[in-house]
């Protein structure tokens, strides 16, 4: 089992078209091919008035994420789907969400999943 820790920096006052943005269009690409969200939290904005926004995912393997990111990739109506929202938001606007790249890490856990919430 691996983990992905998927993590966004942003100012507060996009955080809820981010938040909507992600469950309405990037969750359900994520769900639809096996992609397995554990949870997803934000901080309180900090002394630079930042939000960071993080998630957790499980999957099996490193190989079965890495195949699940290429299907999300090559879902031709998914794509769509995001660039038309991107332009009914703005590209000006969308570029703006984000205070740094966001950054991604394949996190593996030091304690077995039968100990944890995860083991239903």
């Amino acid at each position: 089992m691996i983990y992905r820790r998927k993590s966004y920096k942003l100012d507060p006052v996009k955080v809820e078209t981010f938040n909507q943005f992600f469950n309405e269009y990037l969750l359900p690409a994520q769900l639809k091919y096996g992609a397995r969200l554990v949870g997803r939290w934000m901080t309180d904005p900090d002394e630079t008035n930042t939000v960071e926004i993080f998630a957790i995912w499980e999957y099996d393997s490193l190989e079965l994420y890495q195949d699940i990111e290429h299907k999300i990739k090559s879902d031709k109506e998914h794509v769509s789907r995001v660039q038309q929202r991107f332009n009914e938001l703005g590209r000006e606007y969308v570029n703006t969400f984000f205070k740094e790249h966001a950054k991604e890490q394949i996190i593996v856990t030091t304690v077995s999943r039968d100990k944890t919430i995860l083991k239903g």
